[in-house]
């Protein structure tokens, strides 16, 4: 049987899915974690938080059961906010006590977060950084500290034990309507005054103006983001662009700056920048016309693929910010993290015209020390070996959309474009499968577009 050069294994993976399923084969995504000494010390320490983890799993949880219509939209159909202040207000408002990014968009949230922190931290500040979902681990949704390290299951399990009395009596006076998402989201932001760290990344789990992390007041906010909007999750965030964007633009605050990732359609784009306007924040476009990003081949390290690139800023309006960054390389692969690695790049720049000191040479290092599990992941000759696939190229990404799909595609285009191609696909019920099936196939070529 002839090996294939490469494997996508694609998909929205979940928490709960123990395989990937394909022609009646299974690849255990346990697998996925291929340092058994590692793997073992993960298991070790998430035992130690069966009593947390079975008390969110009592509470509603969105992430399996989906997100009811209207859900995220700033109306009366949406999450009630204040369920969640007075929650943080219980717990002595801890988010107060430190500086926040917050970014929203339909993709590349966790990407433009993840490149922030290590911006962050090559600077040699202590970072926490809140981001959804998981897929190993709930403690991959909160890294804290200076190295990056996801939190410690001896830290959540300290504090939970010291803030469950406030939680269990604010789920009794919410009548228990109180969500995983919720509680999830006070505690980490617990963890991060705990461990003071000195600024907060944080990424929105569903839209903006009603989400939960939507509590970061506008004294304590840094700078917000917003990096794309798509029709994800249309019904939850009110059934068009126009209201997806207006949910999204939620988390632009009174004076402070906005990082438009891009691009947009011209009339969605307006919309974010009416928002900004109301609110009188200057705006930052990291796809304005005077700005440039390119790939411009790809270099192998380790034997793993990065793309060279170049990013080349300068912001004239609302705010004056430059740089020129030339052969970076990136690990995570493909023009949509290249944007995402720009937009970050202008939320440094932002932070540094505040005041924040960031040199150019934290900002390159964080961009090319990011990397993601499951998103633009090559694995090791090494791990691919452990799943039974020698001298296959495995690829692990989170793509689950159409937008996403063409995203792929174009990476897979830059990185192997000459290759065999074999697909397993896993993702949830509530996805639009369709729409990704024909933009994936269409793009590698297998798809009769006249095909019924």
């Amino acid at each position: 049987m002839n090996k294939m050069k490469y494997l996508g294994i694609i998909g929205n993976f979940h928490h709960h899915q123990k395989y990937l399923t394909a022609a009646g084969g299974k690849i255990p995504l346990n697998g996925l974690c291929l340092n058994r000494n590692f793997s073992k010390l993960m298991s070790e320490q998430d035992s130690e938080l069966k009593e947390f983890n079975d008390y969110l799993d009592n509470l509603k949880n969105h992430e399996k059961s989906g997100v009811p219509k209207g859900a995220g939209t700033d109306s009366d159909e949406g999450f009630d906010l204040g369920r969640m202040k007075r929650l943080m207000q219980s717990l002595g408002n801890p988010q107060s006590k430190y500086k926040a990014i917050h970014i929203a968009g339909t993709k590349g949230k966790g990407s433009t977060a993840a490149f922030m922190s290590n911006i962050l931290r090559a600077e040699g500040y202590s970072v926490g950084c809140y981001t959804s979902p998981h897929i190993k681990t709930i403690r991959e949704r909160i890294t804290v500290g200076r190295q990056g390290d996801m939190v410690s299951a001896k830290a959540i399990k300290f504090l939970f034990k010291k803030i469950k009395v406030v939680l269990d009596k604010a789920v009794e006076f919410e009548m228990g309507h109180l969500s995983h998402f919720e509680v999830l989201t006070a505690v980490a932001f617990n963890l991060f005054a705990e461990e003071n760290v000195d600024i907060a990344v944080i990424e929105a789990g569903l839209g903006g103006a009603r989400d939960a992390t939507n509590i970061i007041s506008s004294s304590d906010l840094a700078a917000s983001v917003i990096t794309t909007i798509g029709e994800e999750h249309l019904a939850a965030l009110g059934g068009s662009l126009e209201n997806i964007a207006t949910a999204k633009s939620g988390i632009i605050k009174h004076g402070r700056p906005v990082i438009l990732g891009g691009p947009y359609i011209s009339h969605i784009k307006l919309i974010l920048q009416n928002k900004a306007s109301s609110t009188c924040s200057p705006v930052i476009n990291a796809s304005d016309h005077g700005n440039k990003s390119i790939v411009k081949g790809i270099t192998n390290i380790s034997g793993v693929p990065c793309q060279l690139s170049d990013i080349i800023l300068d912001i004239k309006k609302d705010l004056q910010l430059s740089i020129e960054l030339h052969d970076i390389k990136l690990r995570l692969l493909g023009l949509h993290q290249l944007q995402n690695a720009a937009t970050a790049t202008c939320a440094a720049l932002c932070l540094r015209h505040q005041g924040w000191r960031i040199c150019d040479g934290s900002i390159r290092s964080g961009l090319e020390s990011t990397k993601l599990l499951g998103r633009s992941q090559f694995l090791t000759s090494v791990e691919a070996e452990a799943l039974g696939l020698p001298d296959t190229t495995i690829l692990l990404d989170g793509a689950h959309t159409k937008e996403s799909a063409k995203a792929l595609v174009d990476m897979i285009q830059i990185t192997y474009p000459d290759t065999k191609l074999a697909f397993v696909v896993a993702m949830a019920s509530d996805k639009d499968h369709q729409a990704f099936a024909r933009e994936l196939l269409t793009g590698v070529g297998w798809y009769n577009l006249d095909r019924s």
